[in-house]
């Protein structure tokens, strides 16, 4: 008789792209496999729930497709004809490379390139520990991030709101610019509560009408790029009917009365026009902030991805500041709370070895980087930068999810660029390599997180090993540092003994005391996360007026066109507008089985998402002659791709949405829909404008 399994439930925390950052309730079977995933009760904002996909994810670990085993280029690139070979050869390999490409070219050839495929703070943020000591090419960070990010800042100061846990405690939530049911479930939690609680009442404010409006008494769907425009009607009808709280504003904002005039031209009538809104519509959102100080603003990631973004959350963000929502419990906004945590990462990142003198490049424009654009490849002094001949690649998958998609393939495919790549499958960028490395998953290492989306610090130990030859990204990280002779106390210690060093460094314990909870919140007090004692900047005001190259976010200067960002809150006409030849507007956006180019490769995330397809207002369809479910081509002046029409009224005459990020294979011409994305810098600090595009659709056949 065969034994009864052993199931064990043990902690850890989601390691994706994702705010919500969930504590983990894992299944272990036997001590060796792991089962079902459910989401940790005992963390308040996590309340036991996790999404569809993570909940699954036995699935991802013990896929097929995994790599088990590291590979080397036998075909052409991007053939996918590889052959094994040992870790010590490909190591060797790898090494031999880099120093052959830095003797050429000197050391900035080569471009240590990641992302965010894991949150984990030892085993994302590693890689620049061997950058650092080797001078190789910075990176910026600048892809997801950095126009909303930058627009928030802007008004407080810094990175961080109210307790997101408060949306439980409002009378209206504001849910502006994500798509929570797909993105971000746990936001729906708090919000739905609310709504149980209090009769609480939740707006939500899109380009379509996703999953998210259906649990909303009020939907507003907006023309892409012009939240802007929306949040300044909201503020001037908030001034004209008496809603806007004096006091707070005369204490607690730079400039109220200029705003106020303003705002004066910047009627219901005046945003209807840019929005596509009514004016009723309108009136009745202003009037429902106006009318309920306790209004969390829910300020997500999707409305800052167009080239106007910064201005466009800059905007939403003084809302709250106009009714003083800051000042009581249940209201406010809230972005990020990457500001709360003062993480001294010294060690995991080597920061002690950086030369400010070393370039630093965009991770965003890496199409015209690779294509050896002379602006691109520049020095902080601006002499020209030698050629990137050497990518190291960990945590994301460019040549699906980066945007120029076109460029950034004639660049992979280039002969004289060396590529190795550490991946758990083998993605369009690993197709792309000389090397593949088979990496580990977040069950099978030892890592630290901290919620961007809530206040919680978190730990995710190894709970079982990892199949075939798969090793964690410190180990590869540290193996390749002895060979190159880059010397770190960093590389010769295990990634417990950084996290140890990491908490205690950083204020927050040892890892000893962690591990007895698996997480620790450290929300800061009421007074802090309101602003009740003055917001960030040195006189403590709110800025409706901000001093855009200075806002305290970027770290290489300015990029993109600060000069042209208006001074205060409006709707800037800087985005990319249709026009005869590209009569629409295209938003790719997320869906809800992938997490960017993760989770593409499960079945049952690629059943539930079908084939893809870009989403078409019959009232275009049918002036276009496009029946629903019929093959269409959709292209503007960077490239085109075959998609299939989803004929559907969630998207507005004149807007076209494409959601998920398939792998380029799974279009009929191998490009994803990212050929239709611009690389080009985003004001005010750079940044991928991925739901700004202008495009055309037309039946194929």
């Amino acid at each position: 008789m065969n034994a009864p399994l052993r199931i064990e439930r043990r902690q850890s925390t989601c390691p994706h792209d994702c705010p919500s950052a969930c504590s983990l309730d894992i299944e272990v079977i036997d001590g060796r496999t792991i089962g079902r995933v459910h989401g940790d009760a005992r963390q308040s904002y996590t309340a036991g729930v996790v999404c569809a996909k993570v909940a699954r994810y036995a699935e991802r670990t013990y896929h097929p497709d995994r790599l088990l085993h590291p590979l080397i280029r036998k075909g052409p690139k991007g053939s996918g004809e590889f052959q094994r070979i040992s870790w010590d050869e490909a190591l060797d390999i790898t090494a031999a490379r880099l120093l052959e490409a830095e003797a050429r070219h000197g050391s900035e050839t080569v471009w240590p390139y990641y992302y965010a495929g894991t949150m984990g703070f030892v085993m994302r943020d590693g890689i620049n520990r061997l950058r650092h000591v080797k001078k190789y090419s910075g990176f910026f960070s600048t892809i997801c991030t950095n126009m909303a990010w930058s627009g928030f800042i802007a008004g407080t100061g810094k990175l961080a709101g109210v307790d997101p846990r408060e949306m439980a405690l409002a009378d209206v939530v504001v849910i502006w610019g994500t798509n929570a049911v797909s993105t971000q479930v746990n936001v729906m939690t708090h919000a739905i509560k609310a709504r149980k609680d209090r009769g609480a009442k939740v707006v939500v404010i899109d380009v379509y009408k996703t999953d998210t409006m259906k649990q909303a008494d009020l939907s507003l769907v907006v023309k892409p790029g012009t939240d802007g425009a929306l949040a300044c009607a909201v503020m001037h009808v908030l001034f004209r009917d008496g809603h806007a709280d004096r006091d707070y504003l005369a204490r607690y904002t730079d400039v109220p009365v200029e705003l106020e005039e303003h705002l004066r031209t910047r009627t219901p009538a005046w945003a209807a026009a840019i929005t596509g809104l009514s004016v009723d519509e309108i009136e009745t959102f202003a009037r429902l902030v106006g009318e309920n100080k306790k209004t969390f603003f829910r300020l997500g990631y999707g409305f800052g991805r167009q080239r106007n973004g910064a201005v466009n959350m800059h905007a939403a963000s003084c809302i709250a500041a106009v009714t003083g929502a800051w000042a009581v419990e249940g209201g406010g906004a809230f972005h990020n709370n990457g500001a709360i945590y003062h993480w001294r990462k010294s060690l995991i990142e080597g920061l002690d070895a950086r030369d400010p003198k070393i370039r630093i490049l965009d991770q965003s424009r890496i199409g015209p980087i690779l294509t050896g654009e002379r602006q691109a490849l520049k020095r902080p002094d601006g002499s020209d930068g030698p050629p990137v001949t050497a990518l190291l690649i960990q945590n994301t998958n460019p040549v699906n999810v980066a945007p120029d998609q076109s460029k950034v393939i004639k660049g992979f495919a280039r002969d004289d660029l060396f590529t190795v790549v550490h991946e758990q499958f083998m993605t369009d960028t690993a197709r792309m390599a000389d090397i593949v490395l088979p990496a580990t998953m977040f069950m099978e290492h030892d890592d630290l997180y901290a919620g961007g989306g809530h206040q919680h610090i978190m730990l995710g130990l190894k709970l079982v090993e990892a199949p075939g030859e798969c090793r964690s990204n410190h180990q590869v990280i540290s193996e390749l540092a002895r060979r190159l002779g880059a010397e770190h106390q960093g590389f010769t210690m295990s990634p417990r003994e950084i996290i140890d060093w990491t908490l205690q460094h950083s204020g927050w314990g040892t890892l000893a005391e962690l591990e007895t909870t698996n997480f620790r919140d450290v929300q800061p007090k009421f007074e802090d996360a309101h602003y009740i004692n003055g917001f960030a900047y040195r006189d403590g005001r709110f800025k409706f007026k901000p001093d855009w190259p200075n806002v305290p976010n970027a770290n290489i200067g300015t990029l993109g066109p600060w000069d042209k960002m208006p001074s205060l809150p409006d709707h800037w006409e800087v985005t990319e507008e249709p026009d005869a030849e590209h009569p629409f507007k295209l938003a790719t956006s997320p869906s809800r089985s992938y997490l960017n180019s993760t989770f593409a490769e499960t079945p049952s995330s690629r059943k539930r998402e079908g084939r893809p397809e870009v989403m078409i207002n019959p009232v275009d369809a049918e002036r276009l002659s496009i029946a629903p479910g019929a093959k269409v081509e959709l292209g503007n002046e960077r490239g085109q791709l075959v998609l299939h029409a989803k004929v559907t009224d969630q998207t507005r005459p004149g807007t076209l949405i494409a959601e998920g990020l398939w792998p380029n294979s799974a279009h009929e011409n191998g490009q994803g829909i990212n050929v239709l994305t611009g690389a080009d810098a985003v004001a005010p600090f750079g940044g991928a404008a991925f739901h700004d595009n202008k495009a055309w659709i037309r039946p194929v056949g």
